[in-house]
């Protein structure tokens, strides 16, 4: 078995979104949420970051463009989570977060993810990256 997706050729898709923990979810179920999630970007080459405040998802992911575009949909329906909104989608030569199939780290600063809401494209994926940079992963 693969640890990690091997390296593509082809043009990848990155995205990068935020959305809020549904109301009645617990917290706990984001550690089976990132585990399960895992497993399948391995098999699916996908790779990426979610962070978590202990209210708002922010997840970069970057794959094949069909395959990223399946996934998406899957996410879109979950209802563990709600308010989905993609702040920033476009093509990628390389992978960001190669390492990963999928990196999750929680955040102290509650004041982080909001901020991030409110930035869209270039600017958002920006923010995203220097708030990673800060991140033990």
């Amino acid at each position: 078995m693969t640890l990690f997706p091997p390296p593509l050729t082809a043009p990848l898709l990155e995205v990068l979104y935020v959305s809020t923990l549904a109301p009645g979810q617990p917290v706990g179920i984001v550690a089976t949420i990132a585990a399960k999630a895992r497993l399948s970007n391995v098999r699916d080459g996908i790779t990426g970051l979610l962070v978590f405040d202990g209210q708002r998802f922010c997840q970069q992911l970057e794959g094949p463009p069909a395959t990223l575009a399946s996934l998406l949909e899957r996410i879109r329906a979950d209802v563990r989570h709600t308010a989905m909104e993609v702040l920033h989608q476009a093509p990628l030569m390389q992978r960001r977060f190669q390492r990963f199939s999928l990196a999750f780290s929680t955040l102290e600063d509650e004041d982080a993810l909001p901020r991030m809401e409110s930035l869209a494209g270039n600017e958002a994926m920006a923010a995203f990256e220097a708030l990673a940079i800060d991140l033990e992963l």
